[in-house]
């Protein structure tokens, strides 16, 4: 199939990127092959009237969690109870496994075209990767971890993550992983803001420095990248002097840790949306505890806080919404755009290269996706507004198209 994308403007999702009028996008086979003068002839191409609209790279959400809707609920939940009541049975297995893809295919339809998925009940994610690319479901390209590793009473424990009680069982279920053919490794360092009992410990660490070691030493053997939860500045240290590739969600950073994330060459996904609803919603609409609440802005000024010295000081960054916690949905990928805009202070274009060639480069598919260039994969979204001028515009795509 050989389609022309008329009557667009380009955002080629570089950093630099600046709107391009009079051009064409010309694919084939879910390839981009060229961008030619918009006099160029169509002959035996499938023409595509863009009506104006701005053509971007399809959006990269680095940290999902499919199994979750982020319906938020009044009550806490037993959620390693929930867990175990799904995949106790074929059937209730069946439901949750269909649910989950319905999950991804939201994912696509609101303008992210490839995920990474941190966290996921049993193989879930692996088998949804490769149904969709088998052509049975429609969904983003899936990186995926499967369930993450944890330890007894650590973050997620039992629900999306396997408690290890010691170096042999955590590196048991990295081997468990790998069989499944994951595409990365999860690990939950340090506790969140729903686990914390007590106000101002959100981020406690919880896995010893030596379980890091051996999991992050045995994951680069078999070629795995290895992203960490982490929501303390202890914890980033764990974490990068053990071998932590990415810190997913971060801390208030000081310079030590700077030079962590200089000297082991990590990065950044900054997730702003989970704890933002904790930190700054009134109590009487998130339910929250005030011990919640407490923690809710401690982790939110800590990610604000360590996004914006990561930026400062080149540490590379790229955005992830931790769908499935509560308040955050699998189709509102666009918020985390505009709260890096709005509470870190880059501009929109740094926010949308920072979801498309930055996160496709740190994922490490720079070679496939991230940018509207020949060669790279045909993973377009379109919109009617500039984002640009405001990334409120990609709250409605028009168009989405993916490999």
């Amino acid at each position: 199939m050989k389609r022309a994308y008329t009557n667009g403007i380009l955002l080629d999702g570089t950093e630099q990127m600046e709107p391009v009028r009079g051009k064409v996008l010309l694919t084939e086979n879910d390839k981009i092959t060229a961008i030619v003068e918009d006099c160029t002839s169509l002959d035996g191409y499938e023409v595509i009237d863009l009506h104006g609209g701005y053509l971007c790279p399809g959006l990269i959400n680095l940290h999902v969690h499919l199994a979750g809707n982020g319906k938020p609920s009044a009550k806490p939940r037993d959620n390693a109870a929930l867990v175990r009541k799904i995949l106790s049975n074929k059937l209730t297995r069946a439901i949750a496994y269909r649910l989950v893809c319905s999950y991804a295919k939201l994912e696509l339809l609101g303008g992210v075209t490839t995920i990474r998925t941190v966290g996921g009940l049993a193989d879930f994610d692996t088998r949804c990767r490769d149904d969709a690319a088998k052509g049975k479901i429609l969904a983003p390209r899936i990186l995926a971890a499967n369930e993450g590793i944890s330890v007894p009473g650590g973050h997620m424990a039992g629900s999306v993550a396997v408690a290890a009680h010691n170096n042999a069982e955590a590196l048991a279920q990295l081997k468990k992983a790998s069989e499944q053919k994951v595409d990365l490794v999860k690990l939950m360092i340090t506790g969140g803001v729903l686990d914390a009992k007590e106000k101002g410990v959100p981020g406690e660490l919880k896995m010893a420095p030596e379980m890091v070691k051996a999991v992050c030493n045995r994951a680069h053997a078999l070629g795995y990248q290895v992203a960490a939860h982490v929501e303390s500045p202890q914890g980033v240290r764990v974490a990068l002097e053990n071998g932590v590739d990415s810190i997913e969600h971060g801390a208030k950073m000081d310079d030590d840790m700077i030079r962590l994330f200089k000297e082991k060459n990590a990065f950044l996904c900054t997730t702003l949306s989970p704890a933002l609803p904790y930190a700054l919603f009134d109590r009487s609409i998130t339910n929250a505890t005030e011990i919640e609440q407490f923690n809710g802005n401690v982790v939110f000024e800590g990610i604000i806080d360590c996004a914006k010295k990561a930026i400062a000081n080149d540490i590379p960054v790229v955005l992830g919404n931790d769908v499935g916690c509560p308040w955050i949905t699998q189709y509102d990928f666009w918020r985390e755009l505009f709260y890096i805009h709005k509470y870190v202070g880059v501009s929109n274009a740094f926010a949308l290269y920072t979801a498309t060639a930055r996160a496709a480069e740190m994922a490490g598919i720079g070679a496939e996706t991230g940018t509207i260039e020949p060669g790279k994969s045909a993973d377009l979204i379109v919109t009617v507004e500039n984002p640009l001028e405001d990334l409120r515009a990609l709250r409605k795509v028009e168009m989405v198209v993916t490999q």
